[in-house]
């Protein structure tokens, strides 16, 4: 991530930037640089994902306060497998139309966030399947050791009677009267003209007059499918595995898109995690507290020897060193951090009465 851009930078505002003042930054830019602003321009189409991505990050005060504290490299965890993605990533698309609304009338998005009010390409073509999220809950341990489960999904795939064309076998497609064929509509003047989708084909540029009938039209069908997930050790509420083609089936022979899987880890009941370090427990009887010996505490891999200090107080922090969970990306592993409390005894016999009485006599 070393060629990142400093997003600060990037907006043109200072570190202590009120959410406002970074808004307004990034609405100034993004007036300049929107691609509807510089067709055909890919530097300006460039710049403008760097100040969205931007404006996602410093926008968000839990992504704002992990780039402040550890740079690029500690946004790893909020986005997806190759870093930022535009169409993924960019949870703010109510703000960019709320933005560029009084310019663009609504619309020019479409290019950008891949449909919408925008500008459309021809969907005659193949089309991509579109991706798709999963949330998971699996347990602690399996956050921990890592492992594999079966999920089964409810999506659409391609169409195998007319591969995905939405035609019935031996006819085609008919060119769409409204638009000419071109799938999109001009409206406005001037400067600030919008191109829309067609309201009648779409934006594909042709309409399906002879459905196939066992898709009715639409080149996918419903299916059921069971993927295997590998769960790699490590993995945190919100992390997301990535399955490259088990999304969306496409149309017209185009790829299916992608699976997210969104993990969340079922909290336990001995461990607090902490990042890649764990804290727990352990109660330590008073004579221990006072003269110091050895206890077992638990850890997830078993028990572990932990020597006690003499003079130990209730609240006294101690740390086993590679005992925490592993590191998702391959760094060493975390601590343990043992917070002990001291317990007197239920019942005290005679004897022990009495030991407990010489003692609080002699201090």
């Amino acid at each position: 991530m070393a060629d990142k851009k400093d997003y600060y930078q990037l907006l043109g505002v200072n570190k202590s930037a009120s959410a406002d003042e970074i808004k307004k930054a990034y609405r100034k830019l993004a007036m300049k640089y929107h691609p509807d602003r510089n067709p055909g321009n890919a530097e300006a189409e460039t710049k403008f994902k760097e100040l969205s991505e931007a404006y996602e990050v410093l926008s968000d005060e839990k992504k704002r306060r992990q780039y402040d504290q550890y740079g690029h490299e500690g946004l790893k965890s909020s986005f997806g497998p190759g870093g930022f993605d535009f169409q993924r990533d960019f949870t703010h698309a109510s703000d960019l139309q709320d933005i560029l609304g009084s310019i663009f009338g609504g619309g020019g998005l479409g290019d950008i966030f891949g449909g919408g009010g925008g500008r459309r390409r021809s969907s005659t073509g193949p089309q991509r399947g579109a991706d798709l999220r999963f949330d998971l809950e699996i347990e602690f341990e399996e956050a921990a050791f890592g492992s594999r489960r079966e999920i089964t999904l409810p999506l659409t795939e391609e169409c195998g009677k007319c591969k995905g064309s939405g035609v019935a076998p031996g006819r085609s497609r008919e060119t769409c009267r409204h638009c000419g064929g071109r799938g999109a509509v001009v409206s406005g003047g001037g400067f600030f003209q919008v191109r829309q989708a067609c309201p009648v084909c779409g934006g594909a540029g042709s309409i399906v007059t002879s459905p196939c009938s066992s898709c009715g039209g639409s080149g996918r069908v419903k299916a059921r499918k069971r993927i295997t997930l590998k769960i790699p050790k490590g993995v945190e509420t919100g992390s997301r595995l990535r399955l490259t083609g088990k999304g969306e089936g496409g149309t017209r022979g185009g790829p299916a898109g992608d699976l997210y899987v969104v993990l969340h880890v079922a909290p336990h009941d001995v461990f607090e995690r902490h990042d890649d370090d764990l804290l727990c427990k352990a109660s330590i009887p008073v004579h221990v507290a006072a003269l110091g010996g050895d206890i077992e505490v638990p850890t997830i891999d078993g028990f572990a020897k932990l020597r006690i200090a003499p003079g130990t107080e209730t609240g006294k922090v101690f740390r086993l060193r590679g005992k925490g969970m592993e590191n998702v990306e391959g760094y060493k592993r975390g601590d343990l951090h043992v917070q002990v409390v001291v317990e007197p005894p239920a019942r005290l016999n005679s004897k022990q009465k009495k030991i407990m009485k010489e003692f609080a006599d002699a201090t």
